[in-house]
């Protein structure tokens, strides 16, 4: 079990409402929009996924790492040098 799995549903209809913004940016090039409105857009799925990968990353420190450090020892290490990279990712981002 992964520490999204309670969750799941609510981020499948999340991505979905991301994937259907992403097809308006494509509708909006095809149909010639004003740029700035595209780069609107784009800001707000931005944020959208921003948003989903918090979540997880959220839902993956109360979970996995959580557990991983009550039980110590090397696998604990390895899920907090993971996270760290996450988190690191996710801060270049």
């Amino acid at each position: 079990m992964h520490g999204y799995t309670d969750s799941k549903d609510e981020y499948t209809a999340r991505l979905r409402r991301i994937e259907g913004q992403v097809r308006g940016l494509q509708r909006m090039i095809a149909e010639d929009k004003y740029c700035i409105d595209i780069l609107t857009q784009v800001s707000a799925a931005t944020r959208a996924l921003q948003s989903v990968a918090l979540g997880l990353l959220e839902d993956h420190l109360a979970h996995c790492v959580a557990h991983a450090a009550a039980e110590g020892g090397p696998v604990a290490d390895e899920k907090l040098r993971e996270a760290s990279a996450a988190i690191a990712r996710l801060i270049r981002s």
